[in-house]
Order: structure tokens, then sequence, then C-alpha cells
């Protein structure tokens, strides 16, 4: 689980990030590209989870590195992590915050951010922050 609070702080903590809103929810850009996004469930997303329980608490759309990378991160079966129909054919998974563990959430939301910043901040962050 990760609050709210801490994930804005994961997110604003990476360079050039700016807040702003899109749909009428909080969403952050790196460069006037939105990689995060609060995401809650809209009456014909409700709809569509007929049946089967719907995910709890906050939740967060992350931009990801194409369709590819959606199915292996899904593929994955990481707590907290999914997606629904509404986001079928779109680059971007859901992370439930009341689920999905800390490191998991850090760690969608930097590559959330490293998909969606110019190459400039990309081999700047990555020169200072090497992932292994």
């Amino acid at each position: 689980m990760i609050e709210h609070a801490d994930a804005v702080d994961v997110i604003t903590a990476l360079p050039d990030v700016a807040e702003g809103t899109s749909y009428g929810n909080r969403c952050w850009k790196v460069r006037g590209s939105m990689f995060v996004w609060d995401r809650p469930f809209s009456k014909a997303d409700l709809k569509r989870f007929g049946d089967d329980p719907v995910p709890a608490g906050p939740i967060m759309g992350v931009k990801v590195d194409g369709l590819d990378e959606k199915d292996a991160i899904l593929s994955e079966g990481t707590d907290g992590v999914f997606t629904i129909a509404h986001f079928d054919g779109f680059a971007a998974v859901l992370i439930q915050l009341d689920t999905i563990a800390p490191d998991d959430a850090r760690r969608l939301v930097v590559d959330a951010w490293l998909a969606a910043a110019p190459d400039d901040l990309t081999e700047a962050y990555l020169r200072d922050h090497p992932i292994s």
C-alpha cells in the first residue's frame, strides 16, 4: 500500500514535473506529456465490472512505453496493477494504491516518467540514477 500523498511525492520528485488536470482529475506531466493521473472509475467503468469486484481506494493511471510493455507488466501479476476494457489498445496500466507495494508503485511511476520525458531529461536522469 502507498498513500496517495506519498505517490504524489514520488511523482513530483522527478525532474520538470508539473501538475495539471485531465477530465477534472489531477494529472502530472513532464514537459507537457502526461505520465500519471488520478483515475476514478466512471459509471460506465463500474457497469463493465458486472459481478466482478471493483478495485477500491484511489486509482492512478500510469503511462507505459507501448502495448508490449503493458502486456509484460500485466503478465508479471503484480498486486495492485491491472487494466480495464476502456484501456484496451492504450499504453497505460492502472494501479490500486491501497494494494500495490510502494516499491512497485515507485518503479512504475519512474518508468512512466522515462517513457514520457524527452531524451535530454531521461539521459540526465539515468546518469544520476542508473537502473540495474
